[in-house]
């Protein structure tokens, strides 16, 4: 293989192999933090300054300014931020991504292998599925500092070649080309931290005179913002298909990292004399790389100062955006569509599930109204109403199996921690409970609609016991749903309590039809579908009985707290 091969499939098996361990880190920090993550996403208050804070650990914690910015277009689509708290959560994301590149700045060649045996042999030995994502965010630590260590022993020959240093002298005396090549770059690799970590391994390259850089400072600064706007493509190709305000959060993030370019450009000189003030001293090329973490810090205080200038301005910039991309026609949704989940946050089971929650409680909301509208129903019988009710349940059954279908995904990401995947379970567990009160409520009403085809007609006592039955199911399901928003299970021995009335009631209600039927108040030929109606109801207190059972053994409770 001759030399330019080398240097070529080097370079990306390099490239590879960080991007690889660089992403294996994200997902096994994630599975780490666990809840921590959510406490994190906590955070996400009206006030931008802990916005930025909140963007800044969460990136810190993903490694992925990308991921953390997917997540608030994710957020601010399913509605459960606004546009100013999402601004300010990418301009923290920003601050966190170069965590990254101060991290590359270290130079540990020596202890790679160390790393990595050392990671391999906790992920490999340890039970505890918290200890092997550590073990294995420690091992895919290893691995990134191996391809940056690949990538910099193939650079090495490029410095010696002619037309390649002409080249980079081209680059490095215009500003404007930088800032294209690193835009390029980060396109293609659609990573601005494994450009950032190519950009520090090459200036560390000697020039002609082996002691300085081969690009400089001065030239590595232009791609480095050239770096900057080339990860903003992540955040505009995850709002494609999202509604305008998630389409406003990926504009902003341009806005941030291109108005950052066009103001440090006209200041490349003044900013590089800067950054080797507040840098570590010495020749750029020798053991302690000082060029590698002279850009680090580059790119470290260009996001700082970025935020520090935006924060106060981001009801201007919440304002420009408004501007480029206008309101329009909102979107209505209809009952059996999903309003808030998201397939682009599948591998941040965190934030998936925090949308699981908001369609849970849609699906709730329709049980809810269901309940009420057949009440009404078992008072007055209404044509419309009895359409209402089985247009809601069939809506409802489409929703569930929506839900399912995303939990499903969720699952089959192998991204879920143990306790996630428990919590995913009971989720489901308690959504099936919920669908199945959707179509008792329906078997009831179709019931109720033959009664009114076929010209039945049950005795008064016979509809207020019905509608009393109805009524006990239904303070039974909200004191359920109570259960599940604030963890108290106090409730749970009145919900028992109801649930022992309407099975004497239904003993009743029985009992009382015979009679009646015995005195020719009732027609004997609706002691059959009376029965059945009687059955379904008896099945709903079952239904909310396992929602009880499901909350006491806390199964999805974590995540369903916030249903109500």
């Amino acid at each position: 293989m001759n030399s330019t091969l080398e240097v070529i499939f080097g370079l990306l098996g390099g490239l590879a192999v960080f991007i690889f361990g660089m992403n294996m880190m994200s997902d096994c920090l994630q599975k780490a933090a666990g809840e921590k993550m959510k406490r994190i996403l906590a955070l996400l208050t009206k006030n931008p300054i802990l916005g930025v804070l909140a963007g800044a650990l969460t990136t810190a914690v993903l490694q992925s300014s990308s991921a953390t910015t997917v997540m608030a277009i994710g957020f601010v689509s399913a509605g459960l931020m606004n546009l100013p708290q999402a601004i300010s959560i990418i301009l923290g994301a920003n601050i966190g991504t170069t965590m990254t590149a101060q991290i590359i700045a270290f130079k540990l060649s020596d202890y790679i292998y160390a790393i990595i045996f050392i990671g391999f042999i906790i992920s490999f030995v340890v039970k505890s599925e918290r200890a092997k994502n550590i073990g294995q965010t420690i091992f895919a630590f290893g691995l990134l500092f191996l391809g940056i260590e690949t990538m910099g022993s193939v650079m090495k020959p490029l410095a010696s070649s002619p037309i390649f240093t002409d080249m980079i002298e081209q680059v490095s005396h215009i500003p404007v080309l930088g800032v294209a090549v690193g835009t390029l770059m980060t396109l293609v690799v659609q990573s601005s931290s494994a450009t950032i970590a190519v950009l520090q391994n090459f200036a560390e390259q000697p020039g002609p005179d082996g002691v300085s850089s081969i690009l400089g400072l001065v030239g590595a600064i232009p791609i480095l913002l050239g770096d900057n706007i080339g990860t903003t493509i992540t955040a505009l190709l995850a709002s494609i298909g999202q509604t305008k305000d998630a389409k406003r959060t990926a504009l902003a993030h341009c806005i941030f990292n291109i108005s950052g370019c066009f103001l440090f450009i006209w200041f490349v000189k003044p900013f590089a004399a800067l950054i080797q003030n507040i840098s570590p001293k010495g020749p750029e090329i020798e053991a302690i790389s000082v060029i590698s973490r002279q850009i680090a810090n580059a790119h470290t205080l260009f996001n700082i100062t970025m935020t520090v200038i935006w924060v106060p301005l981001i009801w201007l910039m919440v304002k420009i955006v408004m501007k480029i991309i206008p309101d329009g026609q909102k979107k209505v949704y209809s009952n059996a569509e999903p309003q808030f989940l998201d397939s682009k946050l599948v591998s941040q089971p965190t934030a998936a599930l925090q949308l699981v929650v908001k369609e849970v409680a849609r699906c709730i909301e329709l049980v809810s109204d269901n309940l009420k509208e057949l009440i009404a129903v078992s008072t007055e019988s209404d044509s419309e109403k009895i359409k209402a009710v089985i247009q809601n349940s069939e809506d409802t059954r489409k929703l569930y199996e929506r839900i399912t279908e995303y939990l499903s995904e969720l699952f089959a990401s192998g991204g879920l921690t143990e306790e996630q995947a428990n919590q995913t379970a009971g989720i489901m567990y308690i959504l099936s409970d919920v669908d199945r009160m959707s179509a008792l409520c329906r078997e009831v009403c179709l019931s109720l609609k033959d009664k009114e085809e076929k010209k039945y007609k049950y005795s008064k006592d016979a509809m207020r016991d019905m509608r009393h039955s109805l009524q006990l199911i239904q303070e039974m399901f909200t004191k359920a749903v109570q259960m599940m928003a604030t963890g108290n299970t106090e409730a749970a021995k009145d919900i028992l309590q109801q649930k022992e009335k309407i099975l004497d009631l239904g003993i009743k209600m029985r009992k009382s039809h015979v009679e009646r039927v015995g005195e020719g108040k009732c027609k004997a030929k609706l002691t059959e579908p009376y029965n059945r109606i009687i059955h379904h109801i008896d099945r709903m207190g079952n239904c909310c009985i396992n929602i009880v059972d499901a909350v006491q053994g806390k199964a999805g409770q974590t995540y369903l707290e916030t249903v109500a």
